[in-house]
């Protein structure tokens, strides 16, 4: 890349010039960083073998201490490596539908907005609700949240499929067992560079009043949007602005994000037909279990990470099972 952008023609497309030298930082960055380590390690190696020969406590107790200074930065590098996904680094958009099941399932989608909430405040994102519909008895039917910060699409883009819930009922006077399902969507929040190009005539764009707690403008106006993308049915409702137009722009980037996101999917499935592989990509692939009765735990299906303080993945301790999903999709 760097003889490429030597070349006397390379600016002649300033665009394509742009996007060059921007992935030749970042591998340059990558690159510079790992022969920095090799070189210090190799000072380390040389400093602990002169602490051995010379028999000097403080020379090694010095050695080892950049050892574990190496170590950090290591780990640091082996972290950014996780995300080497074009849009890993962008903002996500979580959405969380309520499977069958009734109040039983809404409940369940509140239980796992409060989780990802506790998570993305934990690791100091901003968590904003671009859209929510609140079950007519207890619980969420179906939420949409904005998760900003650097990876925060990185880090979800694996709690995409159905979380499944075993539990004594709260709601069942008998005080029987339930299973819930919830189906989690992620997406990343695109830039104007990347979205998908759409034609007014593309979409019908449909007002009415908007319904659940909200206060007083609610059942008032005819504040709430529906967009439907006409050439692929694509529908997004918003209602949780007090604005009409607050609630279509907010539907607008959420059709985008969908957009993008089944552009996405048909390049991977072309990918796939071309390598000759059977991949199932199925939004109700069931990847995790949580189980609060009649033992505790927590199990994601595809890593077999399990951890069986189910409270604390509740409050939002969902790195173990995040991290170990980066690792076996970078095999």
């Amino acid at each position: 890349m760097e003889k490429k952008s030597a070349h006397p023609d390379f600016w002649d497309d300033p665009v394509a010039a742009q996007e060059v030298m921007q992935k030749l930082t970042q591998l340059r960055d990558v690159v510079v960083g790992y022969r920095a380590l090799e070189e210090e390690l190799e000072e380390a190696l040389i400093l602990a073998q002169l602490g051995m020969e010379e028999g000097d406590g403080e020379t090694l107790a010095e050695a080892a201490g950049l050892g574990k200074e190496l170590q950090a930065q290591v780990e640091k590098m082996q972290l950014a490596a996780l995300f080497p996904d074009e849009y890993d680094g962008h903002n996500g958009i979580l959405t969380l539908h309520a499977g069958a099941g009734g109040t039983e399932a809404q409940d369940w989608v509140e239980m796992l907005l409060r989780m990802y909430t506790r998570w993305a405040e934990a690791k100091g994102y901003e968590v904003e609700i671009l859209d929510m519909l609140p079950g007519e008895e207890a619980g969420v039917k179906w939420v949409t949240l904005l998760i900003s910060g650097k990876n925060a699409y990185g880090h979800l883009k694996g709690e995409m499929g159905v979380h499944r819930m075993v539990r004594i009922s709260p709601f069942d006077s008998s005080g029987r067992r339930h299973t819930s399902f919830a189906a989690v969507e992620v997406m990343p929040e695109v830039g104007e560079q990347d979205m998908p190009e759409v034609e007014a005539q593309d979409l019908r764009v449909d007002t009415f009043r908007a319904s659940g707690a909200g206060g007083q403008h609610v059942n008032k106006t005819d504040s709430a949007v529906r967009i439907t993308h006409l050439p692929t049915g694509i529908v997004v409702t918003c209602q949780g602005e007090r604005s009409q137009y607050s609630n279509r722009l907010t539907a607008m980037k959420i059709l985008l994000a969908r957009l993008w996101e089944r552009k996405q999917q048909a390049r991977e499935e072309k990918l796939d037909e071309l390598r000759g592989e059977q991949q199932e990509i199925a939004w109700g692939s069931q990847i995790r279990s949580y189980v609060f009765h009649p033992y505790k735990l927590v199990k994601d299906h595809r890593t077999e990470v399990e951890v069986g303080n189910a409270e604390g993945v509740m409050d939002g301790n969902l790195d173990p099972f995040i991290y170990a999903y980066l690792r076996w999709k970078v095999k």
